[in-house]
């Protein structure tokens, strides 16, 4: 049976019949949760166990694999069920799947307007990341349309344009950061005079709070907690931000410009108090280290480097080390550089420009190329002790590790794996 959505979009839901309900149930038994953009904690790390350490000449064994339409959206996982977006036509999709098969549960669409000049070069999106928090799915278009679904139906709550409502300058490559929740709000990188950032209500839609003066850029934000207070970290064109994420109120800021404001990939926040960021376009990458004096915030910056430019892929920080894919335009190298120093301790080329993704010891590389690899990291070394040839061009997708099973996705498929 299929049911029809009413509204400004439309959604799916697929009957599977007892099978495929009982398949779904143990599903949701043994499938771990990696709920948004980043996993858990938004640092691309999964707290799992049990994945082998090495797999067959043709790789991990594949669960399932089915087409899916264009986009670069990465992908949640809750509770036995995948969200993410792909374009369909002149339509932007929300899908939720059946983790365990690849079926589709339901699908939201709505019509999106055609891209732009570079969207058609390097692909149209979406982008962003669902965000999946209680009982509800949150979504951004590449044009800065949002909206917030029942996870379960696919049903239509609310919905924002944050070009019509805030205007918001829609980038040359559409909208990228992905939402974030935090308490009883879901909170979006705006860009704008005093609504740079913008905090929504879950519940309703309703703004919750709007504030500062930045413009905005392609990467997404984080929650860190700092000597006992939760705050919220904005990397826009020109520089990185700390703001209360109760009220929006400005609590740090820190120089990082680059060639066309843009900075793309994630912050990483570790041990030590200290903050990670890097950029490519004519930039580098640069440590500062936050503390709390009574009120305020003081940042000193440790190091600056332009050795490590990571480009739109992600960096992962384990120990000591922060490890990330270094190149924008011309050849990648894999680096390891001590977070605490900007010292580098290895430089590996075999990949082209890659994303990571880290749990039970072991490092996941999947390079633009559609290369696939399994590693230990140390700051001694980098040892591959395993790689497959499994998208194709460009796999710009970070892949997503819940429990033994990876996600990935290039433009035209998404895959199960399983690495046990």
């Amino acid at each position: 049976m299929i049911r029809r959505l009413l509204g400004p979009g439309r959604g799916l839901a697929w009957g599977c019949g007892v099978a495929a309900v009982a398949m779904g149930a143990a599903a949701r038994t043994t499938i771990a949760q990696w709920p948004q953009w980043g996993g858990p904690n938004r640092d691309f790390k999964a707290d799992c166990l049990g994945l082998a350490s090495g797999w067959p000449q043709e790789g991990p064994r594949r669960v399932w694999s089915r087409e899916l339409g264009e986009g670069y959206s990465a992908i949640s996982v809750d509770d036995g069920a995948l969200y993410t977006m792909y374009r369909r036509g002149d339509e932007e999709v929300v899908i939720c799947l059946d983790a365990g098969t690849g079926k589709t549960l339901w699908e939201y669409a709505y019509s999106h307007s055609a891209p732009t000049k570079s969207m058609k070069e390097f692909g149209p999106g979406p982008h962003s990341t669902p965000l999946v928090a209680g009982d509800q799915v949150y979504a951004v278009g590449v044009t800065g349309l949002v909206h917030c679904l029942n996870k379960k139906s696919g049903q239509l709550a609310w919905s924002h344009d944050l070009v019509k409502e805030f205007g918001h300058e829609v980038m040359d490559r559409g909208y990228s950061a992905s939402p974030i929740a935090y308490k009883d709000t879901v909170i979006l990188p705006v860009g704008g005079t005093e609504h740079a950032v913008v905090a929504f209500k879950q519940a309703d839609g309703s703004v919750a709070w709007k504030s500062q003066d930045f413009q905005c850029s392609h990467a997404s934000p984080i929650l860190i907690r700092l000597d006992g207070q939760d705050q919220l970290v904005c990397f826009m064109t020109k520089e990185i931000a700390g703001l209360n994420p109760a009220d929006g109120a400005l609590l740090w800021t820190h120089t990082h410009p680059t060639q066309w404001g843009a900075n793309i990939s994630t912050p990483v926040w570790g041990q030590g108090n200290l903050l990670f960021m890097s950029s490519a376009y004519d930039q580098g990458s640069r440590v500062i280290q936050l503390s709390r004096n009574g009120d305020k915030t003081q940042v000193q910056e440790l190091w600056y480097a332009r050795k490590l430019r990571i480009h739109h892929g992600n960096a992962v920080r384990v120990g000591d080390y922060v490890y990330g894919s270094s190149g924008d335009f011309g050849p990648a190298l894999l680096m390891a550089v001590d977070v605490r120093t900007g010292k580098v301790a290895w430089r590996e080329r075999g990949f082209a420009k890659a994303n990571l993704v880290y749990g039970d010891g072991k490092l996941i590389i999947l390079d633009e190329g559609g290369r696939l690899a399994l590693a230990t990291a140390t700051p001694d070394k980098l040892e591959v002790h395993a790689k497959v040839e499994l998208l194709k061009r460009n796999a710009w997708t970070v892949p997503t590790l819940a429990g033994t099973r990876l996600y990935v996705r290039d433009r035209k498929t998404i895959q199960a794996l399983d690495l046990s």
